[in-house]
């Protein structure tokens, strides 16, 4: 599909047929990256999105136990003169 670019204010853009944000899920919000010589344009989504939902499943299915000691390597300083 082609398209031109347009003037709009003071910057330029595009028009971008229905049918392809359709088929992209764009919306409201997209994020823009060059790669090589091509322009990307993909939904934009927000930093750990979806990361509540998983450590709510996570658990769930108690997954999210530490796996580290409890500060099993503290210096005889750190026991000692360190005032926590």
């Amino acid at each position: 599909m082609r398209t031109r670019i347009i003037r709009i204010g003071n910057s330029q853009g595009i028009r971008i047929p229905m049918p392809l944000l359709e088929q992209t899920g764009l919306c409201d919000e997209v994020e823009l990256v060059v790669r090589d010589d091509c322009l990307i344009i993909r939904p934009f989504t927000k930093p750990r999105a979806g990361w509540a939902e998983a450590f709510r499943e996570m658990a769930r299915r108690g997954d999210d136990a530490l796996l580290d000691d409890a500060a099993s390597s503290l210096s005889s300083w750190e026991e000692q003169e360190w005032q926590w």
